[in-house]
C-alpha cells in the first residue's frame, strides 16, 4: 500500500471499548455506531494508512452483579473475553459489507470462527491493506484490553496508539463532574504518573512508556477526529 503524503502515520492501532459500541442503547451494539465507525475507518484507509483495532466487550458483559452472586473473577473475565469476539464478528461483517477487507485475530484459539493471533500474519495482513481486529484481549484473565492495546501495539510496531473515549482528551479532573477541569494537549508519560491522571490501566501505560510508544486519547464520537489525527491535526491529548 502507498501511504498518502497527507498522512503522518503509516500504521495505527485503535482501541474501541464495548461501551462505545452501545451508543445510546443500554446493551449490545448500536447499528448507527458501527456505521459511523465504518465511515471513519474508511476515510483513513483511503490515505493508505494501516489500521488495527483492539475491541472491548463491556456492551455484552459487566460482571459486577454476577460477582456479588458468587461468580469468580477469572470466570467473569473469560466471559468478557468471549464478548470481545462477538463484537469483532459483528464489526467484520459490517466492514466487509462496505468493501473494507477485514481479518479477525483472537488471542484464544477459536478454530472455524476466527484466526488465532500470529504476529507475523497480523503484520502481513496490515501491509496488504486489511483492517485487523484484535479480539479476546491478551488471552489472559485479570488483564484489561488496555494491555491488549499496548501489547499488540508493540508487537505490530504501530506508529501510534489511539484510545477512544467519550471525552476529547485527558483532563486534570473528571470534566463531567468538574466544570473547571483543564484539558491537556500534550503530556509526557512521567507527567501523567506525577499528576496521577487516570489514562489507562497502569500496567498497560507503563508498557507503552517503556517501548516509547506514542499514545493519543481522543473522542471517537467527534466526526472526522480519526482522520484529523492521521493527518497531524491536534485532537485530544498526545502522550509521549
Amino acid at each position: 500500500m502507498t501511504v498518502s503524503s497527507k498522512a503522518k502515520y503509516r500504521r495505527i492501532l485503535l482501541k474501541i471499548s464495548g461501551e462505545a459500541l452501545m451508543g445510546n442503547s443500554k446493551h449490545g451494539i448500536d447499528p448507527a455506531v458501527i456505521k459511523y465507525i465504518t465511515q471513519e475507518v474508511a476515510s483513513v484507509l483511503a490515505l493508505g494508512v494501516q489500521i488495527g483495532i483492539v475491541i472491548g466487550g463491556g456492551n455484552f458483559f459487566r460482571g459486577k452483579a454476577l460477582f456479588e452472586a458468587g461468580l469468580g473473577l477469572v470466570t467473569g473475565d473469560n466471559m468478557g473475553t468471549l464478548a470481545t469476539v462477538i463484537n469483532a464478528l459483528a464489526m467484520r461483517d459490517i466492514f466487509e459489507g462496505n468493501d473494507i477487507a477485514t481479518v479477525i485475530m483472537s488471542a484464544i484459539p477459536m478454530s472455524g470462527i476466527v484466526d488465532h493471533f500470529d504476529r507475523r500474519r497480523a503484520v502481513r495482513a496490515l501491509e496488504e491493506g486489511n483492517v485487523v481486529l484484535f479480539a479476546a484481549g491478551t488471552g489472559n484473565p485479570l488483564v484489561t484490553t488496555d494491555s491488549a492495546l499496548s501489547l499488540r501495539g508493540v508487537e505490530v510496531e504501530a506508529d501510534l496508539l489511539l484510545k477512544a473515549t467519550n471525552v476529547d482528551g485527558i483532563y486534570s479532573s473528571d470534566p463531567q463532574k468538574d466544570p473547571s477541569a483543564k484539558r491537556y494537549q500534550r503530556l509526557t508519560y512521567q507527567e501523567v504518573l506525577e499528576k496521577e491522571l487516570a489514562v489507562m490501566d497502569l500496567a498497560a501505560f507503563c508498557q507503552a512508556r517503556d517501548h516509547n510508544m506514542l499514545l493519543r486519547v481522543f473522542n471517537l464520537r467527534k466526526a472526522g477526529a480519526l482522520l484529523n489525527i492521521v493527518v497531524g491535526k491536534d485532537e485530544g491529548t498526545l502522550v509521549s
